[in-house]
């Protein structure tokens, strides 16, 4: 509290008692500090409220390990205008990945860092770097075959997205879609989560079904999924960059 308002105050109260023959106040003889709030971990829906905050920074990162069609998708929304963001930087762990080519011909910033013979916290911390050197607000992994490091996910607390191909938590990992079309369900779909330090666990933003029709095969399945992950994914960045949303325990909750 600043010394002026400390003085209007005061007086305040020195008015509100004159008829009572007034009070006598002694003011400290410093501003006093204001105490900081604490977030860590004694209040976790205190923490979990500051992911309603619309982010400022409006940087991807996108990290592919293949084609990148999912990458496509969102450099192709964010061109039309569809998706309010910007692409600051594509990284990939191979050099023959489609996905890099494809980021050069836009003309976006596109890094190997080469991951073959390297520690998995080592690799990770030359990506980190990365990220932070282009200013990276929002990673979304597109296609990158590669688990990250519990120490990555602490970097980027609910700022790193995953897509895929089944409606977890039904069957994660590997060939999401022959998993499904070989236990013989009738939907699938995909899902767009945050990344934890398990496997396709984090929790859920947005999930789009798809029909396993009975002339499907697990590519063609695999097809109408692929289909949907090029909204989905979109969708929930924009959801993410928005900041209109808190989480509860696994549950993402939209403001209302």
């Amino acid at each position: 509290m600043g010394r002026k308002t400390q003085e209007n105050i005061a007086e305040g109260i020195r008015r509100l008692f004159a008829p009572f023959g007034g009070v006598e106040l002694e003011l400290p003889t410093r501003d006093l500090p204001r105490e900081p709030r604490d977030f860590s971990g004694t209040d976790e829906k205190a923490a979990d409220s500051c992911a309603t905050m619309a982010s400022a920074n409006r940087n991807l990162g996108i990290l592919l390990s293949g084609r990148g069609s999912n990458f496509e998708a969102i450099a192709g929304n964010i061109a039309s205008g569809a998706l309010n963001a910007k692409i600051a930087v594509v990284i990939s762990n191979r050099s023959d990945a489609p996905g890099i080519e494809s980021a050069r011909r836009r003309g976006l910033n596109a890094l190997v860092i080469p991951s073959k013979g390297k520690v998995r916290e080592e690799h990770d911390r030359a990506v980190v770097a990365a990220l932070r050197e282009h200013q990276v607000d929002l990673i979304c992994l597109a296609g990158y075959m590669r688990l990250l490091s519990p120490w990555f996910v602490q970097q980027f607390p609910n700022r790193i997205l995953n897509i895929h191909p089944s409606l977890l938590p039904a069957f994660p990992g590997l060939e999401a879609q022959k998993q499904a079309f070989d236990y013989g369900v009738k939907v699938s779909g995909c899902t767009v989560h945050f990344v934890d330090e398990n496997l396709d666990h984090g929790a859920i933003l947005v999930q789009k079904v798809v029909p396993v029709l009975d002339s499907d095969n697990e590519h063609s399945l695999a097809a109408r999924i692929l289909e949907q992950e090029h909204i989905a994914y979109s969708e929930a960045i924009g959801i993410v960059l928005e900041g209109n949303y808190s989480i509860d325990g696994r549950r993402v909750v939209m403001a209302k």
